[in-house]
């Protein structure tokens, strides 16, 4: 089947999955977040269950160009405190997927996400206010890392959309710019390479996502190239701000969708 057939895509749906595609690269190597918009318009374009499998191939895609760009700044420590819980939630997120339909998933992702973007405003606000400038990194503990774990396994299992829910930790973690590219760079490339089987055995991923996916692909990288451009443009203020207001789009588009 012709990629351009498949899925019914006509020239412009295509054309609005390649811009998608391209925010994919951009958001990973600059604002990780902003990818909500790329999940909103792959669920626009096609059916919504199917849509995440054809995204997550562009994810990982795109994790391994930020990776490969950020490698030296990733905190490991904060990553196997995440990657038990992470594991956790993509289990539930699995048995979720076998029952919900398509409202509840957006409605529970979107709840999740702007709940997430108001602890971290407060949290943060909070801080400000205390002596301490790093009370807002002391307080990152077992028990915080946990619940943003199950959290975000759980969100990026059903809707590829964990990454504003991971954004949120690290922010609340206190996370530099390069330090939190580095640590969600390698955050999501193991786990989106890990949701591969689930995806296939829900039949999420098949050879005719796959040939959508082989035309989409080289879409990340100018955008990926374009971020890596931006992020030395952004200071950490704007940075921060950007993250936020990406998580607060992406749960608004799921609850008004």
């Amino acid at each position: 089947m012709d990629t351009m057939t498949l899925w019914h895509v006509t020239p412009w749906e295509f054309a609005a999955l390649a811009a998608a595609a391209l925010l994919v690269g951009f958001s990973k190597t600059a604002v990780s977040g902003a990818n909500t918009v790329s999940l909103a318009i792959f669920a626009a374009v096609l059916p919504a269950r199917a849509s995440t499998g054809v995204l997550l191939p562009i994810l990982i895609a795109g994790d391994v160009l930020a990776v490969l760009t950020y490698r030296r700044h990733a905190h490991w420590p904060t990553l196997w405190k995440l990657f038990p819980a992470v594991a956790a939630g993509v289990v539930v997120g699995t048995v979720f997927l076998t029952a919900a339909d398509d409202a509840m998933v957006r409605t529970s992702i979107g709840v999740i996400l702007l709940l997430m973007a108001g602890v971290t405003v407060w949290r943060r606000r909070r801080a400000e206010t205390e002596d301490d400038p790093d009370a807002v990194a002391t307080r990152s503990g077992r028990i915080k890392a946990r619940s943003y774990g199950v959290l975000g396994g759980f969100t990026t299992m059903v809707a590829n959309a964990g990454g504003p829910v991971m954004s949120m930790y690290l922010l609340s973690a206190g996370f530099r710019k390069l330090g939190f590219l580095g640590t969600s760079a390698f955050f999501f490339l193991i786990v989106n390479v890990s949701k591969v089987p689930f995806s296939v055995g829900l039949g999420l991923i098949d050879g005719r996502s796959l040939l959508l996916d082989a035309a989409l692909v080289v879409f990340v990288l100018p955008g990926a190239l374009l971020g890596r451009w931006a992020v030395d443009r952004i200071n950490q203020r704007l940075f921060e701000q950007l993250v936020i207001a990406a998580t607060v789009l992406g749960g608004l588009q799921l609850l008004l969708r």
